[in-house]
């Protein structure tokens, strides 16, 4: 059996769920980008490399010199400009591919939220909002927030924010989701949370603050996702593998 050499795009619990099953497909080498911006990104199966590539010059170049035969974006569904570079770099290079997206939250008819198209949107409008904050956006964009003096926030994050980033006044918590539904809560009646900032990431490791939220009568200002490529998508990781399957004709 030829080998065959499979590049997945990762960075999220999907990807690495899906690089862990795909790795026991007999004659498939897998392989798992990761962009880097966590410290302790988690235990992956494959071979792993971290960093860009280069915008889509470096990743067609990669794909060529690799010898990769299939790829799969696994990206976060705010990771936006990979996922467009992987689908330029795909249909330069001409082998198949799938994107592993999960669904975006749903509106409960019980949530209070404010969809707004960006975090810069969220910081414009949260003084005539909020005073105390639960800012769940990661540790890259909290700079916006940095000015809002009457507000309090606090925020969350996987690794600490780079030294040279301005950050709002408030505390700082470095967690790894899943969070459960009963820690949540207790964390937002524990600091008099009013309003949560969020992006809409779907899947479940993070929804439980969405939950408490609505049970708790608390605001949230949910941070639209941007526009993605038209490209053959999945949502789940058992999508991802039957795809694959049927691109290796294995069973």
């Amino acid at each position: 059996m030829m080998l065959k050499r499979l590049l997945i795009l990762g960075g999220t619990g999907d990807a690495s769920e899906l690089a862990a099953m795909a790795s026991n497909i007999p004659g498939l080498e897998v392989r798992v980008s990761l962009a880097g911006r966590t410290s302790q990104p988690g235990e992956v199966s494959g071979i792993v490399r971290i960093g860009g590539f280069g915008g889509i010059d470096g990743l067609v170049k990669y794909l060529q010199t690799e010898q990769i035969d299939l790829l799969i974006d696994a990206t976060h569904p705010f990771a936006s400009q990979i996922s467009w570079n992987a689908a330029a770099a795909v249909k330069e290079v001409k082998i198949p591919s799938l994107m592993l997206v999960r669904p975006a939250w749903e509106k409960d008819k019980n949530d209070n939220w404010i969809e707004v198209e960006s975090v810069e949107t969220a910081a414009n409008i949260l003084p005539s909002l909020a005073k105390r904050v639960f800012l769940t956006i990661g540790r890259q964009q909290l700079a916006p927030f940095a000015n809002l003096n009457n507000i309090w926030f606090l925020m969350r994050a996987i690794d600490p924010p780079s030294p040279d980033t301005p950050l709002p006044q408030g505390k700082l918590l470095l967690a790894r989701g899943p969070f459960s539904l009963e820690d949540e809560k207790k964390l937002l009646l524990e600091y008099d949370i009013d309003t949560i900032v969020s992006k809409n990431s779907g899947g479940g490791a993070t929804y439980a603050k969405i939950i408490a939220a609505r049970e708790l009568g608390i605001k949230v200002l949910m941070v639209q996702r941007s526009a993605m490529p038209e490209v053959k998508r999945t949502a789940c990781v058992e999508g991802a593998m039957a795809w694959l399957v049927s691109k290796l004709g294995v069973y």
